[in-house]
Formats: C-alpha cells, structure tokens, sequence
C-alpha cells in the first residue's frame, strides 16, 4: 500500500454577487465602485475589508459626492447591502444615478454609442489607407463586455433610483440609514463605530457567507457632526479601518467636505495622514479655481492624484501590475484626468491637447508669422545706414528691396535690414547684379619655404 495520498482540494467558498478574485491574490474578493476607470486604477476594485477616502478640495463642485452616489448605486444594483451615514441620506439616495432603462446590463456605454455614430468620418484615418486597420490610440478603459455580469453595471447620470427600488431595500433590510446629528459632538464617531460594530457582528452570527456590507459616509466631518477637529477625523477613520479588518465582509467609502481637505486645515501633512490612516486615498482637484488650467486642458475637469493604494494580503498595491491607465508596466506612470460629461463620469490619461486643434489640418499661416501693415510702412520710411562689408540684396514685392549687410564685431554678426525703395531702379539693378564675393583661405606653417605663392 502506497503512503503516498493525493491532497484534496478544498472548495473555497462562492462568491457573493458583485465580487470578483483579485488579479493580486486569490484570498481577496474585491468589489467595484462604479466606475470601470476608478476600478482600473484601484487594481480591479476596491477590495473587501478595506476603506477608501474620496478628497475633492473644490468647494465650487461636487466631485466627491458623485463618486459616493456611484458606491452606492452599484452596490444597489449587485444586491448588496448599503449603509449610509448623513442626517440627509434619504435625500442623498434620492439624487443618486441608475441604470438606462434601455440598457439593464453593464453593456457598451451610452456616450460610447452616440459618439461613435457621431464621429465616424472624423475617425478613419485621412493619411493613408493602410493606417485605418491600425488600433485607435484610448486614453480610457471601456466597461465588461458581458451583459450577464453584475460586478460594474453601467449608469446614466440623467437617470435617478426609482422610488420603488429604494422602498423595497428599506423593507427586506438591504438599505440601511445612520443618523449623526444625535450623537454630536466629539462621541458622535466612537458611538457610529459601535453601532456598525453591532451590524456586522449580527451579519456574520445569522450567516456563515453574509452579503457584502457597503458604507458609505458622504461628509465626514461636516456640520451635522458637531465640532470635530483632526484628531477626531483621525480617530474615526482609524477605528473604521480596524472594524473592517475585523469583519472582512464589508468595505467602506468616504469623503470629506471641501474644506477640509486642504493641508491648511488639518497642518502639514494632513493628506499624507488621511492616505496613512485609509487603505486608499485620492483628490480630484478641479481645475475651476485656475482659469488657466481650464483653458489649457479644455476637454478634462480635473487632476487625479493618488495618495495612496490598497494592498491586502500583498507587499505591493495590484494596481501596480494590473491598472492599465497607470501604466507602470511601460515606461512610466501616466497623469491622470478625469471629466463629468452629461451621462458619465470617467477617469483617463492627461495629453496635452494639439496645437491648433485636433480637426481639419489648418492650411493658412498662423497669425504670429503675418507682418502688420504699420509694421510694413515703419521699414518702408526708415533711412539708410552704409556700413563696411559685402553686399547681400535681396527683391521684394514692386520695386521694394531688402538689403543685408553682415558687420563682424568683435566675433559677433550683426544682420540690418535697410530699406531700397528710394533708390532708382538703375542702381537696384546694377547692385543685383554684383557677384559675391571670392572666399580666401589663409593658414600658417612651420616651413613657410615649401609654400611659395
């Protein structure tokens, strides 16, 4: 008998609906935000156990809170639980995006669509024929093929969650709503910890595999919080990110008011904290508080900066290895945009734009190189100068002439150019016909017998 025995494979547990493996590591579920680009860039999702901090410095927009209505809406949308902790949650909800009516699976976007038919001459190649075969340059990622797939459904920002959907999460306990007003005050985080504490410890004692748990905080910190300072903000979110290591079954999003996500307001190094103190961490700054940055990047609303990346269960962040907007599997690591057109929000790679505009190929000068008409009557009436050197004239338009002498002073050649429409044309003529000048080569030698001229 052999004491060899084959090992047993051992069946790991199915996944709930809306989470995938890791491309990183096979012991982490991940789940998307939403948004395909924001998945890229996180390394395929926001993993489960883990907490993402959204900063958006513009007090002018609302990028950050976008970014939230997107977490909760795809969580919506999977069939997982969703919590969100604001006094006005039910007005939150009511605002959030849904799918198109036309489009119940996370098929081809509806931007996609229109600009493709939109643009379709503008695309083909105008060069040569054997480039159109050739792969359009994309600065973006497009949404899953699938149409049976759950993990990132796509959603139409004209289009809001129905009543009837919201009504029916409330009654079989998928959407839950946390009040912060009545706990105000420096408690108000610590007494918001336990009761999530409570929620997720009844989770796992009634199921073995219970639904992903989505929570959601819009605006830590914010008026209805009561007098908070760094040190309380700190406090929370440290506490949050052990409560979800605790209970891996659920993931977390927040995002903090303007104001606060300045280094002015909490001290030097206030974001680097909020990216130590979070598994991921990012700031959409828009580009509404400098005209000129508005002007320059016309086609994105903002920069992307990454402060921080989530890397459970590995040394390094899959987004390392696995984003594709990132690109640090090339060269280097790409800059990063992102823009809230009318039915989506996307993320993309920063290019500057091409000078003169990315249509038609522009045939006329531009307008720096035309000479002005003053301009023209200023050299017209400008008196002669006569300086030593050769001639070197040159006819212009009429019986207009430019004339170049060269003058070596000290190394340096000075070029004038005088007028010649007050000379006759005889002289013109004549100075026209004037050769240049011979060359003459001069040089030294130790033996100067050998050369005799």
């Amino acid at each position: 008998m052999s004491s060899f025995k084959r090992k047993a494979t051992t069946q790991a547990s199915p996944l709930s609906g809306g989470t995938r493996v890791s491309p990183g590591s096979t012991s982490t579920a991940i789940t998307s935000t939403g948004i395909p680009s924001f998945d890229d860039i996180l390394g395929g999702g926001l993993p489960l156990s883990c907490s993402l901090v959204v900063l958006a410095p513009d007090a002018h927009s609302a990028y950050g809170e976008l970014v939230q209505k997107y977490f909760v809406a795809q969580g919506m949308a999977s069939g997982q639980r969703v919590c969100v902790i604001d006094d006005h949650a039910k007005d939150f909800l009511a605002e959030c995006m849904w799918m198109p009516a036309s489009t119940p699976g996370p098929s081809a976007a509806p931007d996609e669509d229109e600009d493709k038919t939109k643009d379709e001459e503008d695309t083909r190649i105008k060069i040569a024929w054997r480039y159109e075969q050739m792969k359009q340059f994309k600065t973006t990622v497009a949404a899953s093929p699938q149409s049976t797939e759950d993990y990132c459904r796509v959603f139409d920002l004209t289009n809001r969650m129905p009543e009837t959907v919201l009504n029916d999460a409330r009654k079989h306990k998928q959407l839950l709503e946390l009040d912060v007003s009545g706990d105000s005050g420096r408690n108000a985080p610590h007494k918001l910890l336990e009761q999530l504490a409570h929620i997720l410890a009844n989770d796992a004692k009634h199921n073995a595999n219970p639904l992903p748990l989505r929570i959601c905080v819009p605006s830590l910190g914010s008026f209805q919080w009561g007098d908070v300072d760094a040190h309380v903000i700190c406090q929370f979110l440290h506490g949050l990110r052990r409560l979800l290591r605790r209970f891996p079954h659920a993931c977390a999003s927040v995002s903090l008011p303007p104001h606060m996500c300045l280094d002015s307001w909490g001290g030097p190094g206030w974001i680097q904290k909020l990216g130590w103190l979070s598994d991921a961490s990012i700031s959409l700054s828009a580009f509404t508080a400098d005209p000129s940055l508005s002007s320059m990047f016309s086609s994105h609303h903002g920069f992307v900066h990454i402060h921080a990346l989530p890397s459970p269960h590995t040394l390094l962040p899959p987004s390392d290895r696995f984003s594709t907007l990132r690109g640090l599997s090339s060269s280097g690591e790409n800059n990063l945009a992102f823009k809230c057109m009318r039915k989506r929000f996307v993320i993309e790679t920063l290019h500057l734009d091409l000078e003169g505009g990315i249509g038609e190929r522009r045939t006329t000068p531009a307008t720096n190189t035309l000479v002005p008409a003053s301009a023209a009557r200023t050299h017209e009436a400008a008196p002669h100068h006569e300086h030593g050197g050769h001639d070197h004239p040159q006819s212009l338009k009429g019986n207009a002439a430019v004339e170049v002498r060269i003058e070596q002073l000290g190394g340096s050649v000075k070029a004038m150019i005088l007028s010649e429409e007050n000379k006759e044309p005889d002289q013109t003529k004549s100075n026209l016909k004037k050769g240049k000048a011979k060359k003459k080569v001069a040089f030294q030698s130790d033996r100067p017998d050998l050369y005799d001229f």
